[in-house]
């Protein structure tokens, strides 16, 4: 009787106490972060002939950016990002969910490596979702296959662009909504991040454009997009820093309380 009153006042304390919560989830997402680390070690044994793959194909578009950095000439680094206005950090994957209709990642780094909410991951690919919580040492990500995920893309060759969103449905497939009809769509074109937003840079691929529709009012796409990544196989991530984020939120946010 002593325990369950005592958990009782423990479970009201957390739910009326904003620094309690806090607490409380920071030490439940510590506990079930090692615990998906650990699981993640065993399962990444087994998988290390495609973990080295992935290696020798990065290293290989590595060696082509230092040949092109030697010439002299423009460096293709996800696409077309040419400043240093973003920082890349690494980060493995600890539980990646894909087969329900909200999928969280979790990736074993937090706070601690100045991970924050609202920052955008990508592999070496392209998009994998947005920082979501954190604590001192682990975060959760806002998966690309998670319907509450939205952000905007464009086609890689014009500025027409749309929202990208998940029906739920193929972890493979995803849609573009909103794409303005006089867009140049063809089956088969590259669809990327569009920089219209502080958290993915312009350039950062998502996918190629499967299918196409006019909605009833024929003002508008909807575009079936194949990804890029195969969000089923991902051991490694980075999470994307915008070092302007401040300064852009600061001359956005009255704009938005207006």
């Amino acid at each position: 009787m002593y325990l369950l009153l005592l958990i009782i006042s423990l479970v009201f304390t957390i739910q009326s106490h904003a620094y309690h919560r806090s607490k409380f989830i920071n030490s439940a997402n510590l506990l079930s972060g090692g615990i998906y680390e650990t699981l993640s070690d065993v399962q990444g044994y087994f998988k290390l002939k495609s973990r080295n793959q992935e290696l020798v194909e990065e290293n290989a578009r590595l060696r082509e950016i230092l040949h092109l950095k030697a010439a002299d000439e423009p460096i293709p680094l996800y696409s077309g990002i040419k400043n240093t206005n973003y920082e890349f950090s690494p980060a493995k994957i600890v539980k990646n969910s894909y087969s329900k209709t909200d999928n969280i990642i979790t990736v074993k780094i937090g706070e601690r490596d100045s991970i924050q909410p609202d920052m955008g991951v990508v592999t070496s690919k392209g998009i994998v979702g947005i920082i979501d919580n954190t604590s001192t040492n682990y975060s959760t990500i806002l998966s690309i296959l998670n319907t509450s995920f939205q952000t905007n893309a464009k086609l890689k060759n014009t500025e027409h662009f749309g929202t990208l969103k998940w029906d739920g449905n193929d972890p493979n497939i995803v849609q573009l909504i909103d794409m303005q009809e006089q867009a140049p769509v063809t089956i088969g074109d590259t669809i990327e991040t569009s920089g219209r937003s502080s958290i993915f840079p312009k350039g950062i691929t998502i996918g190629t454009v499967e299918n196409k529709t006019l909605d009833a009012s024929k003002n508008f796409y909807t575009l079936t997009i194949r990804l890029v990544n195969d969000m089923t196989d991902i051991g490694y991530v980075y999470v994307i820093k915008n070092k302007n984020t401040q300064e852009i939120d600061s001359l956005e946010t009255p704009l938005i309380d207006e």
